[in-house]
């Protein structure tokens, strides 16, 4: 328990506040109370513990499970409370569905896809989890069609969401052809935010009234938003995720849809949580043996012999490789990239089509700061468009600039991750406004000045990209070693390239990071695996 690690001002405050409540100088304990701050920002929801002293244990601000106290000792793992509980309702929450079905029309099932979408469509909970191309979207036009044949259909409601607009942007696109198409939003906006809270406005006690939710990009919900949501669709309601449980996890704390999954799997032939996860196999995108999903699937099996061979491999019409440039060569380097990947949104005749230009190309990272991080890159893009003649870069707001909000404004529906294009306005007397795409699909505009924070995005991190597809993507790797560099993160970037990806990085840098996997210290598998029944 005698970790050292880089506690912050907020970690230390809590350390002393537990000490204080414990009544008594107590070092242990307030190391203890920092450490499980920490690990919580860092992402996990809870501390193993293998010697937690006895004084620790015997503290009343740690409790037992059942029990109220700023910390809780469930077993060997000691928790955050308020994260002990998030991960106790969940788990609750998930028992409860699996256990339940609704009726529905029995079909012969021919294959996976079908086999998900069936189930999906007559289960209270239900998990779709696959790569980008498994055809994780077409189970839900089925799984739609499905319920439009059901008794009852024309009462059903029926939910959309994801975690970010843009995503939800996609899923609303992707089901145009339904035969009701419906619309997608975000989760925040589905359960009703209220501003300057972490409260929603749907919960237990006042649940959302739809029949059925579906929510995409499951991967990227942390423990808290997930509990949240469970709490919200009635347990007669359907609620049905879909990701894929090897992407990075949620930024916020908790790798959820992977616990989901991996408890799944352990679980007894037969029970109710196990025949609620499918996994898709088949990638209808991309043709085995070619490069995005050769190399994806290498990354994602932490073979990186077999990865450095599909990375190196010459010729590959959608992999291409050269190791990291010197720092004093990355704008050099980054000179035919940028020009060739950019100017059509930049030229592009109306905002909507500059706003779908973006998406067909972007520069990827694993970092923030340095010479290999997105703030460095954004700049060197700004040179290169700027030395081109195809902008002009200025402090404040300018015309073609791309840009992401960094922090929710739940009164303008402006979210962390929405992406957006400062344009002059043929509306507006050709003064600048902000221009996004709204969860729906329709152009939204906004006054420079009264968007949420927000930053230059011609480079994103791995982790802010996802929910995103790019035709073309090149990512930038680090010349350094760092543990940021996954596993995980690679197979996300990878899995954002729609065509082609470019990609630069050392070959030693590069299998470090194959061999890294992401761990995220939870209970939740072992919550799930109490007895579930098989559903009736």
């Amino acid at each position: 328990m005698n970790e050292e690690t880089n506690f912050t001002a907020l970690d230390r405050q809590f350390g002393a506040f537990v000490e204080r409540l414990h009544g008594s100088p107590a070092p242990d304990l307030r190391h203890a109370a920092m450490l499980v701050s920490r690990r919580r920002a860092e992402g996990h929801i809870c501390v193993p513990v293998e010697d937690l002293p006895a004084p620790v244990r015997a503290s009343k601000v740690v409790a037992a499970p059942g029990e109220f106290a700023p910390l809780v000792l469930d077993g060997r793992r000691l928790y955050l409370r308020r994260y002990w509980e998030y991960e106790q309702q969940l788990a609750r929450g998930i028992r409860k569905r699996a256990a339940g079905r609704s009726p529905a029309r029995t079909t012969k099932i021919g294959d996976r896809q079908q086999l998900a979408a069936t189930n999906a469509a007559t289960r209270n909970f239900f998990v779709i989890t696959g790569a980008p191309g498994t055809g994780k979207t077409h189970s839900v036009l089925t799984i739609l069609a499905l319920l439009e044949q059901q008794p009852g259909a024309a009462e059903l409601k029926i939910a959309l969401a994801a975690p970010t607009g843009k995503a939800a942007a996609r899923l609303t696109e992707s089901l145009r052809t339904a035969v009701k198409p419906h619309e997608a939003t975000t989760i925040h906006r589905l359960l009703g935010t209220i501003p300057d809270s972490p409260y929603f406005r749907h919960n237990a006690e006042r649940p959302l009234t739809a029949n059925v939710v579906i929510v995409d990009e499951a991967s990227m919900i942390d423990l808290a938003l997930m509990a949240k949501l469970f709490a919200a669709v009635p347990l007669t309601s359907r609620l049905i995720l879909l990701g894929d449980r090897d992407q990075l996890a949620s930024v916020e704390a908790g790798n959820v849809l992977a616990d989901i999954c991996a408890a799944a799997e352990t679980a007894p032939a037969g029970s109710a949580l196990r025949d609620s996860v499918v996994e898709l196999n088949q990638n209808y995108r991309f043709a085995e043996g070619a490069g995005i999903y050769t190399l994806s699937s290498a990354v994602n099996k932490g073979h990186a012999d077999a990865a450095v061979v599909a990375l190196k491999r010459e010729h590959d019409a959608e992999i291409s490789w050269r190791s990291t440039p010197s720092t004093a060569d990355l704008s050099r380097a980054l000179r035919d990239p940028i020009l060739n990947g950019f100017p059509p949104y930049i030229e592009a005749k109306s905002p909507a089509d500059a706003l779908a230009a973006l998406q067909r190309f972007r520069v990827l990272c694993a970092v923030r700061q340095g010479p290999f991080g997105v703030e460095n890159l954004n700049s060197l893009a700004e040179e290169i468009l700027a030395d081109a003649g195809l902008l002009v870069p200025r402090a404040g707001w300018y015309h073609g600039q791309p840009v992401m909000i960094t922090r929710n404004d739940h009164n303008l529906a402006l979210f962390n991750g929405d992406t957006g294009i400062i344009l002059r306005d043929g509306e507006s007397h050709d003064e600048l406004r902000a221009f996004f795409i709204s969860a729906e699909g329709k152009l939204r505009r906004f006054l420079p000045s009264r968007l949420p924070i927000h930053e230059t995005a011609f480079a994103l991190t791995v982790h802010k990209s996802q929910g995103s597809e790019f035709d073309r993507l090149l990512l930038v790797l680090p010349e350094k070693d760092s543990p940021v560099l996954t596993r995980e993160l690679l197979y996300t970037a990878i899995t954002r390239a729609r065509s082609s990806a470019e990609i630069w990085c050392n070959e030693e840098i590069f299998r470090a990071a194959v061999g890294r996997r992401t761990v995220r210290h939870s209970g939740l598998r072992d919550a799930l695996s109490a007895s579930v029944p098989t559903p009736k």
